[in-house]
């Protein structure tokens, strides 16, 4: 890069809300200097101490501060706003004054002479320099030395969390000497804020807005999986007036009803009344008024309303926040897509529980917040922690990958500082959250005998995915992603990861994998597994002895990581996550349509070769090696050229895949994966997980939004299905024996496992065990308009 170039490259952006845009960039002598010249020489800078200086006496001083420190120019919204100068203690003078530490940082800032007054101007800028010089991981600390006549810089200072220590003489002035760390600037900003701001987006509006959504749901859902009964007043069942009773109250709404008794509700329509009087809409009360009908057994009552209660903040939150319409999603960025989904799983009513975050956790962690994250490195000692890979990955090729140089050689020095052996530890990378609310208090002992070691926070910045807990590089985006333990109560789950279940998980990847690749039929479709190849867990010795391995305990230490699906993709190719399928902008625009015409293919066509790339792929597993994903829509990534998908990728492998062959004769390193289902059970994985979790949803947009019918929907699926079939013979009796085309399946329900158990929704040694079930559902394979073609 030729030195002009870097000149003008932006080092940081910060958005304030009323001011607008604040960068920095590198200072540019031929460009900049005359206007530093005009601002350093103004009384108000007396401080600053060029005042009287020519132009070159200015340009001189600063060819000389630049050999030991960095010099930014700050814009606001494209305008010069102020100077900003940062430099390491230990080569000013100041250093003489105290003991400097490796993470220390000195910085001097001047605003821009004002030519109108912007409220809030000096903070903004004070808080932008705050927030640049803390992105930098190795600044533990920065520390200043302002004149002590300059009272409008100690304010700004100690707003900041500076903690002023002692005066100092310097050779031009008599300072104050001031330092302010990471968590104590965290601590002054958390002071700013009205403590209130974390619940702004609670208005009256927003909340029936999101009540009104959610009862829709509650009612469709509930329905479909027979825990309620609506009754039909007026017009006809595919399209009438329905009525649903409890003891105490009355809904009244107007329903399409489409196949696999799904229910497509129009929200506007919902009227409830409490004895023949108007009530307003509230889910909670929604819950308490069927809760004898929903079963839920009083022990579970209270989470299960937290987690109801959760769902509709989230959803506030993402209502009232969400900025990209479906329009501006169609031509978005992977990640940008994957923040502005906003439906959550489309089955489970309480689906953003989240138990165990506060309104700030939220506001830092929440995959919708969007908000760049750090992790937390920890060291453990290597006689307590167990790091697995896939057979062309070693430990140490993946930290030089996944790490810079710097950043190793800080966590080197953080341990060699403790007269402790690099080599005698294993790096884990922890969500900051796990950090500070489990393991600094869980694991105090460990800490104390140098077990662990907190090494602090890593330089690249991730994003957290839908999936809450697995984090995407943004620093890096060819580095792979992070999954991280995480024990918060989610959708029935505490989502920890097990240190047994990392031991395996490359193994049981590299296995999988090496059977996709080496069929034809995957690589015809475009079907790829996204590999976690290496994981890396820690054994608390109090937790192993005392509690079994299914407590939650026992997974609060450990990581795995999986590979970035932008290397793997072709020019021209573009990826999203499959739930953009059914999302729906704040103002109910469905990005599936526009998907469809911006491809310039009739819906039909378009449809043919999304299955081709999902759902054939998935029934192949199935027939041809009896193998089972999860391959909900935050699972799938999907590949797109032109806006039409020619590709998938599945991830979240090794905890959710199963083979459901007890005859297959499995290595020891991945014999896990066995599970044993009885042959009716098999083909549930396509039906409940796919048909029923899915499709089903996307059919109902289609019907909504395109006048698709359902009915023909479903003859594509059918026909999808056929093809496949006809296409391999030598599978017949599998087809026969796991019948795709049999007129009823075991209806399985997501809702009623969770308001079953809502602290462990299924046993993964057993999923098919865990299973609730409400009678037998028509398969809609067997419409008479979608019945196989030949």
């Amino acid at each position: 890069m030729q030195a002009s170039d870097r000149t003008r490259e932006v080092v940081f952006q910060a958005e304030h809300a009323t001011l607008g845009l604040f960068e920095l960039r590198h200072l540019d002598f031929d460009a900049d200097l005359p206007l530093i010249h005009g601002w350093v020489t103004r009384e108000y800078a007396r401080y600053w101490g060029m005042q009287g200086m020519s132009l070159e006496q200015v340009t001189s001083g600063y060819r000389s501060i630049v050999k030991t420190a960095n010099v930014y120019i700050g814009v606001l919204e494209g305008a010069p706003a102020f100077l900003l100068e940062t430099y390491f203690p230990g080569d000013d003078a100041v250093g003489a004054h105290y003991t400097v530490r490796e993470g220390d940082r000195g910085m001097h800032v001047l605003l821009a002479p004002a030519e109108r007054v912007q409220h809030g101007f000096s903070w903004a800028v004070f808080s932008t320099v705050m927030d640049f010089l803390f992105s930098d991981p190795a600044v533990a600390r920065v520390v200043v030395e302002p004149d002590v006549r300059n009272d409008k810089i100690h304010r700004l200072n100690r707003r900041a969390g500076f903690r002023y220590q002692k005066l100092i003489e310097l050779p031009t002035k008599t300072a104050h000497l001031a330092f302010c760390t990471r968590s104590e600037y965290q601590a002054a900003q958390r002071a700013e804020e009205p403590i209130s701001a974390g619940v702004a987006h609670l208005d009256t509006d927003t909340w029936e807005h999101v009540n009104r959504a959610l009862i829709r749901k509650a009612i469709a859902e509930f329905a479909h999986e027979r825990l309620l009964t609506p009754t039909l007043e007026r017009g006809a069942e595919t399209l009438g007036s329905y009525l649903l009773e409890s003891a105490s109250a009355r809904y009244r709404f107007v329903a399409r009803r489409l196949p696999l008794e799904d229910w497509d509700i129009d929200p506007t329509s919902i009227v409830k009344s409490l004895s023949g009087k108007p009530a307003p809409l509230d889910a909670l009360d929604f819950v308490l008024e069927f809760r004898d009908a929903l079963e839920i057994r009083e022990e579970m009552l209270p989470v299960y309303l937290e987690e109801i209660t959760s769902t509709l903040w989230g959803a506030a939150f993402k209502h009232t926040s969400q900025r990209l319409s479906a329009e501006d999603l169609l031509h978005a960025e992977f990640q940008e897509i994957e923040t502005a989904m906003s439906a959550g799983h489309p089955a489970f009513v309480a689906n953003s529980g989240r138990v165990g975050f506060d309104c700030e956790d939220y506001a830092r962690y929440a995959p919708e917040v969007g908000a760049p994250i750090r992790l937390v490195w920890l060291a453990a000692r290597r006689t307590r922690a167990e790091f697995s890979s896939v057979d062309e990955l070693s430990y140490d090729a993946l930290l030089r990958e996944e790490l810079s140089p710097a950043t190793l050689a800080r966590f080197r020095g953080e341990l060699e500082a403790r007269w402790l052996a690099w080599d005698d530890y294993l790096l884990i990378p922890v969500h900051p959250w796990q950090w500070f609310n489990k393991l600094a208090l869980s694991f105090a002992s460990d800490l104390a005998v140098g077990d662990l070691v907190c090494l602090g926070f890593g330089e690249d910045e991730y994003r957290a995915q839908q999936s809450i807990r697995t984090f995407f590089n943004l620093s890096q985006p060819q580095r792979r992603y992070v999954k991280t333990a995480l024990s918060v109560l989610n959708m029935g789950f505490l989502r920890g990861l097990s240190a047994d279940y990392m031991r395996a998980t490359p193994a049981i990847n590299a296995y999988l994998n090496d059977l996709v690749s080496a069929d034809p039929l995957f690589a015809q479709k475009g079907f790829r597994l996204l590999r976690e190849v290496a994981g890396v867990g820690y054994r608390n010795p109090h937790f192993e002895a005392a509690l079994p391995k299914t407590s939650a305990h026992r997974k609060m230490l450990a990581a795995l990581w999986r590979e970035s699906p932008l290397p793997l993709l072709a020019p021209g190719q573009r990826v999203m996550t499959m739930a953009a399928l059914l999302h729906r902008d704040r103002d109910g625009v469905a990005l599936l349509p526009l998907l469809i015409r911006a491809s310039g293919l009739e819906t039909d066509v378009w449809l043919d070769h999304y299955f081709d790339c999902y759902l054939v792929p998935l029934v192949h597993c199935l027939y041809a090696y009896e193998l089972a994903f999860m391959p909900h829509g935050e699972n799938l990534i999907l590949v797109l050229e032109n806006h039409v998908v020619v590709g998938a990728f599945m991830k979240d492998i090794a905890e959710e895949a199963v083979i459901m062959d007890p005859e297959r004769a499995l290595p020891e390193s991945v014999r896990r994966l066995g599970v044993a289902v009885p042959d009716p059970m098999k083909w549930l994985s396509i039906f409940t997980d796919v048909f029923d979790g899915f499709f089903r949803h996307l059919a109902q947009i289609l019907c909504a939004e395109m006048d698709y019918s359902s009915e023909r929907f479903w003859k594509r699926v059918a026909r999808a299905v056929s093809e496949y079939q006809r296409a391999r013979p030598e599978l017949r009796a599998k087809f026969e024996r796991y019948d795709a085309f049999a007129p009823q399946y075991l209806h399985s329900c997501l809702n009623r496992l969770q308001l079953r158990n809502n602290q462990k929704l299924v046993d993964l040694a057993d999923p098919a065990g865990s299973l609730a079930f409400a009678g037998t559902i028509q398969n809609p394979l067997t419409l008479e308009s979608a019945a196989r073609t030949g």
